[in-house]
This record gives structure tokens, sequence and C-alpha cells, in this order.
């Protein structure tokens, strides 16, 4: 990934969001086209990781993943 990329992902994904963004965004109806991608992640996730244990391993793995990441982003007191 370019520091680029990171940069405009960490611009997006850390943006702060006024009031009215957010009551507009809760308000709004999910699409049927955000329904179909979010039931089609759902499916693929539950047959890549079918089982309980599986999903959990997995997502320990992820919080590792993600702690590493922003381990070193944390400014020392």
């Amino acid at each position: 990934m370019t520091s680029d990329l990171r940069e405009r992902i960490n611009a997006l994904t850390e943006r702060h969001l006024s009031a009215d963004e957010v009551r507009r965004a809760l308000h709004d109806p999910v699409s049927a086209a955000e329904r179909e991608a979010v039931a089609a992640l759902v499916r693929w996730f539950t047959a890549r990781y079918p089982t309980p244990l599986e999903r959990l391993a997995y997502a320990r793995r992820a919080y590792s993943r993600w702690q590493g990441v922003h381990a070193s982003r944390v400014e020392p007191h």
C-alpha cells in the first residue's frame, strides 16, 4: 500500500462527522444494493469460516493485526 493511499484511507476513516451527517446517515434507508452486498459478504464469510470456532479464531487474528497496526500510531504520554 502506498503512503498516498494510506493517507487517503486514514482521512476517510478517521474524519469526524457532524451531528447532522450522523442523523442523515441513520435516517436514510439501506438500499437493496447495499443490503445484497452485505448479504454476499456474510455468505462468503460463513462459507470461508463455517464454524463458530473458526470465526472466533479469525476475529482474534484480525484483532491482533489491528493492534499491531494501531500500536505504532499511539502517541506516548
